[in-house]
């Protein structure tokens, strides 16, 4: 497996060592079992292998960046800071899937609210539009976890594997 980067197999609680021994059989290296998870080494291929082989993944997930966060404001700040024409374009639809646990964050759809904020802010400034908000058919669709302070983002690669036939290989798929 050449370039290859990590990815997270969310699934069920007490599925994660069956997944993990799927994951093995497939030939995913790496493999780690967590709660509700199972994170593994991969590329781009095995990617899509693991989306169309795995039984009892409910998807798979590419982390794309992880930060420390103090509150609301902080949020707002690094998820703008980022370079999202990197995985998305104003063109292109997008939705945000929020889970936390904290106590400076304690509602995930004011989290996924202040994300899509942030994320569409920052194209207003640098291309004069913002991408539109779509939750049910997004043509990207990114996760966030926030758990105490830490901040994870990550990007749901089973609906890219809808749309990379239309639009080709994206920088999103690249480590």
């Amino acid at each position: 497996m050449g370039n290859n980067f990590r990815m997270i197999a969310k699934t069920l609680f007490g599925f994660e060592d069956l997944l993990a021994k799927e994951l093995r059989n497939l030939g995913a290296g790496n493999v780690e079992v967590g709660v509700r998870n199972v994170a593994f080494d991969g590329d781009t291929g095995f990617m899509y292998k693991a989306n169309l082989c795995l039984r009892t993944a409910i998807k798979i997930i590419k982390p794309i960046n992880s930060f420390q966060v103090s509150g609301e404001d902080d949020l707002y700040r690094k998820i703008y800071r980022m370079d999202w024409s990197e995985y998305l374009s104003v063109d292109d639809t997008f939705a945000i899937d929020a889970t936390v646990f904290s106590d400076n964050f304690t509602h995930s759809l004011y989290v996924s609210q202040k994300t899509k904020d942030a994320i569409a802010d920052k194209f207003r400034e640098t291309d004069g539009k913002r991408p539109s908000v779509d939750v049910k058919n997004p043509d990207l669709r990114i996760n966030i976890h926030i758990h105490n302070d830490q901040c994870n983002l990550s990007l749901d690669t089973s609906v890219l594997l809808c749309i990379i036939g239309a639009i080709g290989l994206r920088p999103t798929l690249r480590q």
